[in-house]
């Protein structure tokens, strides 16, 4: 008989072995013990009948604005917002003011966020014309989740559009690489296509050809120098097809908004839809699904960016791109589960065992003993409406608002700490930077 901080019992456990009825304990932050508890004692249990208990939900691309942007959101509203909606880590973007593209702006960083975002935490080191000396030091700092490169849509210095620069960063970094995959010879050349106060015309500025163009030249640059790319926020069914060719070097992530929005969001909601790479057709999303069912996907990321309302209201093309998204992750795939578009263990490789497969994130990614005790708890037959209010964001909105869904997140637990539980902030600002396999050495 055992003892243990904490028991969590009479749930269902969704976990790489399929689901199963089981008891979960805790201790010292980490998963004790795994299935029938009933002689085992605890300081506290939770009683989590007609629950599922999934590993602790990872969200691997979340801008949370901090520093240079706290007006949008902050390390702590952004991670606030990810606990409310279940999730347990977030991997957090360097377009900040200053760019995360240095050691000292790294370092602030993990400063920042250490016991005051809500959740765990890693950020990526943006790849650069100007610090790609500096990648294969950078890459491994603790709490590094490796390198982002924007080949599109960016401003400044973290813009790298060209094949010789993505060429010099992938020959100087060893671990996976993250890229924002859109032609920027193709959009500056498209930009006439943009319709003034007409966000429809988004898609047809920024087309599949753009998506495509770039992808086929970054899968050519992988090869070439034989690294390991993650393809980021798939917009096109074309580039679903051309990827399955190229899993060898390439990792692909799909959006929850790319899975579940077409270009009848641009009627609905106008600019509020406006995202890079865009929302597209019906068709296209039918052929980011396959790329789900097929397992050409890896990985879902929610690409949370928030803007104020009274930045979305700007005239198109004014407007910024992006939208809120990390609250709204897992009820929105929960809904698609529960209308059979993807199992629950589909979502559970997608959000905890993918990413840990993808980045070696230690200690993390699934329920097993040894193992952070990271948990997202839901009710899979929970019906509720999605709301602006409920949104924790600072920046207040949702494109989901109205929404209702069947599949709720009921409890956030972080490392044994029960975060989140019924809508509540049980534990506040506890956060850590994530631990990585490829850069464990580094911490000492």
């Amino acid at each position: 008989m055992a003892h243990h901080d904490v028991i969590f019992k009479n749930a269902t456990v969704v976990n790489q072995d399929g689901q199963h009825r089981a008891d979960i304990g805790v201790r010292g932050g980490r998963i004790s013990a795994l299935g029938s508890l009933a002689d085992d004692s605890a300081d506290r249990t939770e009683d989590c009948t007609g629950l599922h208990i999934l590993p602790g939900v990872i969200d691997t691309q979340v801008h949370f604005r901090e520093p240079g942007n706290e007006h949008k959101e902050d390390l702590e509203s952004g991670s606030l917002s990810a606990v409310m909606g279940g999730v347990t880590g977030v991997f957090e973007m360097p377009n900040t003011t200053p760019l995360t593209v240095t050691r000292e702006t790294f370092e602030d960083k993990i400063r920042r966020a250490t016991g005051r975002m809500h959740c765990d935490f890693a950020f990526y080191i943006g790849g650069t014309h100007e610090n790609v000396g500096e990648l294969p030091q950078l890459e491994r700092l603790p709490g590094c989740a490796g390198v982002k490169v924007f080949m599109g849509s960016s401003t400044g210095s973290l813009l790298v559009k060209d094949d010789a620069g993505v060429e010099a960063i992938l020959n100087a970094i060893s671990r996976r690489a993250a890229f924002h995959s859109e032609d920027e010879y193709r959009l500056e050349s498209r930009k006439d296509l943009r319709v003034d106060g007409d966000p429809s015309s988004h898609p047809v500025w920024r087309d599949p050809e753009a998506a495509m163009q770039s992808t086929r030249r970054l899968v050519a640059l992988a090869h070439k120098t034989g690294k390991r790319i993650h393809v980021l926020h798939i917009s096109t069914a074309e580039e679903m097809v051309f990827l399955a060719d190229h899993k060898d070097v390439a990792s692909v992530e799909v959006t929850p908004h790319h899975l579940t929005l077409d270009e009848t969001a641009y009627q609905t909601l106008g600019t509020y839809a406006q995202m890079n790479p865009p929302v597209r057709d019906a068709a296209h999303r039918s052929g980011i699904w396959a790329g789900v069912d097929n397992g050409v996907a890896d990985i879902l990321g929610s690409d949370h960016a928030p803007h104020t309302r009274e930045e979305k209201d700007k005239p198109y093309p004014q407007s910024p791109s992006g939208m809120t998204g990390v609250q709204t992750l897992v009820p929105v795939m929960l809904d698609h589960v529960n209308a059979g578009r993807m199992s629950i263990e589909r979502f559970v490789d997608m959000t905890s065992a993918g990413p840990n497969r993808l980045f070696g994130i230690a200690g993390k990614g699934r329920i097993a003993v040894g193992y952070d005790a990271d948990l997202t708890i839901v009710d899979l037959k929970r019906r509720e409406t999605i709301t602006n209010d409920w949104v924790a964001s600072r920046a207040g909105w949702t494109p989901y608002d109205g929404v209702s869904v069947t599949g709720w997140p009921v409890g956030t637990v972080i490392r044994g700490k029960t975060v989140m539980w019924q809508g509540e902030l049980v534990t506040s600002g506890r956060g850590q930077p994530m631990r990585f396999l490829e850069s464990l050495g580094s911490e000492h």
